[in-house]
């Protein structure tokens, strides 16, 4: 997709870590997907014993301001996927659900990420500024799967590869952020309002 308004930048390696840098293969942490099974081990150590170390694609998502002041020890990181990737995915769930993935069905699924039906997805525009990993298709933010590190740790990780990143620029980083925050901010009641008036 071409457009005549660029949703990202390229910034230097040293340039400060701020809200919607994209950072390629981020080393993470999470949690394995196995059953946690109490032993003899105190709970810290069943918990350290389910820590997995993997890499992702990340885009920052904590506020601007509070990296800017240094207000804050870790950063909080969505991951993004090619929607290549997506679609490949998204087919083995459809084919797995015993659905027909479709030319119209991917389609619609796209639609309704595009226009914020999908809670927990959102689009972020092809690239083609600079060479390599700075050229890149369009994208999928999940917001469901949040991850956070230390910020020292991202910076020096940063310093260490001298490689340029992709920053969005706003409004497009002011769009993720409200995407991710339409996320966290929706109430399911259990009970209906009573509407006695």
């Amino acid at each position: 997709m071409t457009t005549s308004e660029p949703w990202y930048q390229v910034v230097a390696a040293d340039e400060k870590l701020t809200q919607g840098d994209l950072v390629f293969n981020c080393p993470l942490l999470s949690w394995s997907p196995n059953p946690f099974q109490m032993s003899d081990l105190s709970e810290v150590e069943v918990l350290k014993q389910a820590v997995t170390a993997f890499k992702a694609d990340v885009i920052v998502m904590t506020q601007a301001c509070d990296l800017e002041h240094a207000k804050v020890r870790n950063v909080v990181l969505c991951p993004h996927l090619a929607l290549s990737s997506f679609r490949a995915s998204w087919k083995r769930a459809m084919e797995q659900g015993g659905q027909n993935p479709t030319e119209k069905a991917w389609r619609n699924t796209c639609n309704d990420i595009a226009d914020g039906y999908v809670w927990n997805q959102a689009f972020l525009n092809s690239c083609s500024l600079g060479e390599g990993d700075l050229r890149t298709e369009l994208r999928v933010v999940d917001f469901q799967d949040i991850f956070t590190v230390p910020r020292t740790f991202l910076e020096a990780l940063l310093a260490r590869r001298l490689a340029h990143r992709l920053r969005l620029l706003p409004p497009y980083r002011e769009h993720i952020s409200q995407a991710f925050a339409r996320f966290f901010m929706r109430v399911g009641l259990p009970q209906p309002l009573s509407r006695e008036w």
